[in-house]
C-alpha cells in the first residue's frame, strides 16, 4: 500500500545512507521499523528463557573476560596475521 508521511529532513537523509549501505531502500527501512514497534509486546521487557545444563553454546567462555574482548574485536576489525 502507498503513503505519504512527514519525516524530518535529517532523519530521512540519515535513512538513504543508511539503506544505500545496507543494500535496501527506505521503505523497507521504514517498514521494518513501524512493524517492530507494532508488535504486541514492542517496548516491554522480555524474560529470556533458558534450559540445559552448562556447556558452551557460542564456544566462547563468558567466565574468561578476555575471550569477549577477543571476540568482540575480531568482530569489528577481523583477524591479524
Amino acid at each position: 500500500m502507498r503513503t505519504t508521511i512527514t519525516i524530518d529532513e535529517e532523519l530521512l537523509d540519515a535513512l538513504k545512507e543508511r539503506a544505500a549501505r545496507e543494500g535496501t531502500t527506505v521503505s523497507r527501512l521504514i517498514e521494518d521499523s513501524v512493524r517492530l514497534a507494532a508488535r504486541p509486546h514492542a517496548g516491554q521487557p522480555f524474560e529470556l528463557v533458558t534450559f540445559g545444563k552448562g556447556g558452551l553454546f557460542t564456544g566462547i567462555d563468558i567466565d574468561r573476560g578476555s575471550g569477549l574482548f577477543e571476540q568482540d574485536d575480531v568482530a569489528r576489525y577481523g583477524r591479524c596475521g
